[in-house]
C-alpha cells in the first residue's frame, strides 16, 4: 500500500466495536495497514436498529453501515469480508483464515462481540423458531412476521420488547414470556419494569411473567406450532423469536490461550495478557477505572468507547477507558435513557410519573447518584450522566421535586 509503513494492525470482527475503531483510526490518521476481516458479506455496522426500524422495513440496509465501504478502500484500509479467523498463532504473529490464507500482524485487535444464548429444549430445532443478532436474522425474521400470524417471544429483555413493538405495529399477535418476575428485570427496577409491562399491553401483547419454556411443539411440515410451559400449558404459535440473552465469543481468545473469565481479559487500556493483542466490545470482561470490578457490557456506548481506547494505544497513547456506561431502548413512542449500573442501589428516587409524558427514576446507594433511567425526559438522563460520573451525593427531595431545576444539582 502506498505511503504505508509495514507494520499490519488486523482487527478480528465485523460489529460496532471493530467499526468505531476503524472510524477512530481514520480519524487519527493511522499510518499502518489496517486489515478487518468479518465473517459476514457486510462492512462494520449498527445493531440496535435491527430490532426495531430496520425490522418493521422503515429504513435501508445500507443505513445500518458505520461508514460506506468506499471510504475504508480510500484509505488503504483492507476488508476482507465472508471469511473467519479460525485460529490465531501468537509465536508467529499470524492468523490462519477460513479460506486458508494467513495475515500476519504486529497488533492484533479481537472485537468477536457475543454470540445469542440459545435453547436446547425439545423441538428447539423446529421451522419457525429465530435468533435475532445479525443482519441475515433480521431479514428472515422481517419476511416471517406477516399480519395474523401469531409470534410469541421467550424473554423481556430489550431486543424482545423491542420486537413486540414493531411486530405488534404490523398487525401480528405477540406473547412474551418471562421466566423472571418481571419485564427487564436484569437492567431496571420495578417501577420501569411496571411502566413497560403496562404498555405492552395496552397495545395487545399478551405478557406472561414467572413462565418457565420447556420445549416446543411440532406441526405441519417440522413447523414450530407452539411453545410448551412448564406449567404444563401450551401457547400456539407460528413463530417464535428466542431473546434470552448473549454469551461472550471467546472461542478464538481461548483457544490461542489468552486469559479469558466471562470475556477475555482486557485492562483499562484494552490490552489481553498478550502486549500484541487488543480486545474491545461485548467480547471483553474489562477494567474501568470507574469501577472496582471488571465488567463485561453489552452497549454500543461500551464499544464506541473501548474503541476509542485501543485506537489511541494504537496510535501510541495512553488513554484508560473510564466512562460512565449508558444504554437506550426505543419501543413504540417510548425513548428509554439509562445511565450508570443499578444493581446494589438501597434508595429510588422517582422524578414525575409513569401518566407523565417523561419520567424518572434514580438510584441511589449511601446518599449517592449510581443510576438514572428516563423515559421521554433527555434532561434527567443528561444531568443524571453527570451526577453519577461526579459521584454527587444529592437530596433525595430534590431530586423527586419537578419544581426543582435538574441542572441546580450539579
Amino acid at each position: 500500500m502506498a505511503n504505508k509503513s509495514q507494520q499490519v494492525t488486523v482487527i478480528v470482527g465485523g460489529g460496532h466495536a471493530a467499526g468505531a475503531l476503524l472510524a477512530a483510526l481514520l480519524q487519527g490518521r493511522y499510518p499502518h495497514e489496517v486489515v478487518l476481516v468479518g465473517e459476514e458479506p457486510h462492512p462494520p455496522y449498527q445493531r440496535p436498529p435491527l430490532s426495531k426500524h430496520y425490522l418493521a422495513g422503515e429504513v435501508e440496509q445500507e443505513s445500518l453501515y458505520l461508514k460506506p465501504r468506499s471510504l475504508y478502500d480510500n484509505a488503504g484500509y483492507q476488508l476482507r469480508l465472508g471469511v473467519r479467523v479460525d485460529q490465531i498463532d501468537r509465536d508467529s504473529k499470524t492468523v490462519k483464515l477460513s479460506d486458508h490464507s494467513m495475515i500476519r500482524y504486529d497488533h492484533l485487535v479481537l472485537a468477536t462481540g457475543s454470540q445469542v444464548r440459545r435453547l436446547t429444549s425439545p423441538g428447539a430445532e423446529l421451522k419457525g423458531i429465530y435468533y435475532l443478532h445479525d443482519i441475515a436474522d433480521a431479514d428472515a425474521l422481517r419476511e416471517a412476521l406477516v399480519p395474523g400470524k401469531r409470534l410469541v417471544i421467550v424473554g423481556g429483555g430489550f431486543v424482545g420488547l423491542e420486537v413486540a413493538a414493531s411486530a405488534v405495529k404490523k398487525g401480528v399477535s405477540v406473547t412474551v414470556l418471562e421466566a423472571a418476575e418481571r419485564l427487564m428485570q436484569r437492567v431496571t427496577g420495578p417501577e420501569m419494569s411496571a411502566f413497560f409491562e403496562a404498555r405492552h399491553r395496552d397495545a395487545g401483547v399478551e405478557v406472561r411473567l414467572d413462565t418457565g419454556v420447556t420445549g416446543f411443539e411440532t406441526g405441519d411440515h417440522g413447523r414450530v406450532a407452539g411453545v410448551r410451559l412448564a406449567n404444563g400449558d401450551m401457547v400456539p404459535a407460528d413463530i417464535v423469536l428466542v431473546s434470552i440473552g448473549v454469551i461472550p465469543d471467546t472461542a478464538l481468545a481461548e483457544a490461542a490461550g489468552l486469559a479469558c473469565d466471562g470475556g477475555i481479559l482486557v485492562d483499562e487500556f484494552t490490552r489481553t495478557d498478550d502486549p500484541a493483542i487488543l480486545a474491545i466490545g461485548d467480547c471483553t470482561r474489562h477494567r474501568n477505572l470507574f469501577f472496582e470490578d471488571r465488567l463485561r457490557l453489552e452497549s454500543v456506548a461500551n464499544a464506541v468507547d473501548q474503541a476509542r481506547t485501543a485506537a489511541a494505544v494504537l496510535m501510541g497513547e495512553d488513554k484508560p477507558y473510564d466512562s460512565v456506561p449508558w444504554f437506550w431502548s426505543n419501543q413504540y413512542d417510548i425513548r428509554l435513557q439509562m445511565v450508570g449500573l443499578s444493581q446494589g442501589h438501597d434508595q429510588r428516587v422517582m422524578r414525575g410519573s409513569p401518566a407523565d409524558k417523561g419520567f424518572a427514576v434514580f438510584y441511589l446507594r449511601d446518599g449517592c447518584v449510581i443510576a438514572v433511567d428516563a423515559v421521554n425526559l433527555p434532561i434527567a438522563f443528561m444531568v443524571g450522566k453527570q451526577l453519577v460520573q461526579l459521584r454527587k451525593v444529592v437530596s433525595t427531595d430534590l431530586l423527586g421535586d419537578q419544581h426543582t431545576d435538574l441542572k441546580s444539582l450539579l
